[in-house]
């Protein structure tokens, strides 16, 4: 039995998948509030629940030269004011236990990046706050090894955990998915989340900064579909050339409701009439 978790009103490990998505990093605050409203318009018109999500810090960046964000106090203003002049619950990463609780005052999910989901003290500190939790699966990760990492947040008193899949290192600069691991995880009694931009990630691919090819973004999304997720992960930009962050593997804002559509008519299908593919607990 999948454990549901509720936020502003949707329902996340039932029915239709939610979409999370935003700018990798927040760049401006009001590119974050133009994400968020053309993407609440996109998701509201095609019944389908939201979340902003953009980080105040990108502090795992390939080159000490690289925007990093705004920082913690002001990416927090900046959340906020998405939160109350959009109305779309907001997530965000922490990269250090002591942000925890100033975090926790203002988004509805606080996510664990895949680089630090076995800092066992970061974990503990973010169940702690009580919030929903996005741990995402680390690159050099088996899905089976979640089930620890799932096992700090509850020994912590938070169950409210979602597991989330962004590829597996293949050598040197590559990504793949095992969407074996989907299954795995959410055999678990989690909800699961696929990350369809980070998993076509190039990590470091372009010397200084990773590259990406966005292009496998909607064949790896309906697979992760078909097999059943809970949630979708897709970083989101109006001009992903010439953003400060992951900018080869985000989806361009203006190809986002066509992409959706046909995601939305896979998992329909999927929930409606065949289920989420389930296997005995991993």
């Amino acid at each position: 039995m999948v454990k549901k978790i509720t936020i502003d009103g949707m329902t996340i490990g039932e029915g239709r998948f939610v979409l999370v998505a935003g700018p990798c990093v927040l760049e401006s605050l009001e590119l974050a509030l133009e994400v968020a409203c053309e993407v609440k318009k996109i998701c509201d018109g095609l019944g389908l629940g939201y979340i902003f999500k953009s980080s105040f810090d990108k502090a795992n960046r390939t080159s000490i030269y690289s925007f990093r964000g705004p920082g913690l106090e002001v990416g927090l203003r900046w959340l906020e004011e998405v939160k109350t002049k959009v109305g779309v619950p907001v997530l965000t990463d922490i990269h250090e236990p002591n942000q925890a609780d100033m975090v926790s005052s203002v988004v509805d999910i606080i996510q664990i990046p895949a680089f630090l989901c076995r800092q066992t003290d970061l974990i503990m500190s973010a169940a702690k706050t009580g919030k929903p939790l996005n741990i995402k699966k680390a690159q050099f990760l088996s899905p089976y090894d979640m089930r620890f990492v799932l096992e700090k947040a509850k020994e912590s008193g938070n169950d409210q955990v979602i597991l989330c899949e962004r590829g597996t290192t293949f050598g040197y600069k590559q990504l793949v998915v095992d969407f074996r691991s989907l299954s795995i995880m959410r055999s678990f009694g989690c909800p699961v989340m696929f990350d369809a931009t980070h998993s076509v990630q190039m990590p470091g691919g372009q010397g200084a900064s990773s590259g990406g090819k966005r292009q496998f973004v909607l064949p790896l999304s309906r697979a992760a579909v078909s097999v059943g997720i809970d949630a979708l992960f897709m970083e989101v930009h109006p001009d992903p050339d010439n953003a400060k962050s992951d900018g080869p593997n985000m989806v361009a804002l203006s190809n986002l409701r066509g992409l959706l559509e046909e995601l939305i008519a896979l998992d329909d299908l999927v929930k409606n009439k065949l289920g989420c593919v389930e296997i005995e607990e991993a």
